[in-house]
């Protein structure tokens, strides 16, 4: 019978990481690759599975993730990150499919993300496939600093259950992964080369609001839609700001 690793990377996660592994509790083998956390997220961790492991060498997302997936052990990998949650119906289609024949060797499963306490369900975020279910010897993750994928080998297939996030909980966290993860895609942007401006950082962000608030509905989530367009354009914003600044840094200093 097909048994099935669940991996998370961590760092500074003890609001978050005992939920996640409770949703997780009944998988044959739990992995848990921490990042240097200062708080009990390994503590919490090390209550769930004896497989908690630290390497603090932060090179970006998709390589922890490889990280993690090495110490695996079993024929399929369920991927999660500290701030979701797998529900009963998901695990119950998950062990269902790892153990049917079929010609799928990964599987895209629904999100549906929490911002600051409410189910956003427009605004770009629903429906939201993530690839998260493969085959240990069939997929492996790109090299992205943020915003990492699988690469997988093979078909892929779809789930019907959610996985549920909880991305954000509360404005402190929304601005703190703003400035993280802007400062992250802009290095990730200057390694491939682009380019940017002030003008392209006005240009980018706007689109970004339009895009989430109009052309996505976001209106129809209401405070949370308009709150949600505004972080999205400000992390674009930021982004492009931050990438001009490497470059200018990168000129001063040739």
């Amino acid at each position: 019978m097909n048994k099935i690793s669940i991996i998370v990377i961590t760092k500074n996660e003890s609001h978050d990481i005992r939920g996640c592994l409770e949703s997780i509790s009944w998988a044959d083998e739990i992995i848990v690759l921490d990042s240097g956390s200062t708080d009990e997220t390994r503590n919490i961790a090390l209550e769930f599975t004896k497989q908690v492991y630290v390497e603090e060498n932060w090179q970006g997302f998709g390589i922890q993730k490889n990280r993690a997936l090495a110490y695996a052990t079993k024929d399929w990998v369920l991927s999660l990150d500290a701030d979701e949650r797998v529900t009963r119906e998901l695990r119950t289609e998950i062990e269902k499919v790892i153990t049917e024949p079929h010609c799928n060797t990964a599987f895209r499963i629904p999100r549906s993300s929490n911002y600051c306490g409410k189910f956003i369900k427009h605004s770009g975020w629903t429906p939201d496939y993530v690839v998260r279910l493969f085959r240990k010897d069939s997929a492996y993750f790109n090299n992205n600093i943020v915003h990492e994928s699988l690469v997988i080998k093979g078909n892929i297939g779809t789930l019907k259950h959610q996985i549920r996030h909880y991305a954000f909980s509360d404005l402190e966290e929304v601005v703190d992964k703003v400035n993280r993860y802007s400062s992250a895609g802009a290095m990730q942007k200057f390694k491939q080369g682009e380019k940017s401006s002030f003008g392209k950082a006005i240009r980018h962000g706007l689109w970004a609001f339009i895009r989430t608030f109009f052309i996505q509905a976001g209106f129809l989530d209401g405070r949370e839609g308009f709150i949600l367009a505004v972080s999205n354009a400000e992390g674009v914003y930021y982004r492009y700001l931050k990438l001009m600044y490497l470059q200018e840094k990168m000129q001063a200093d040739a």
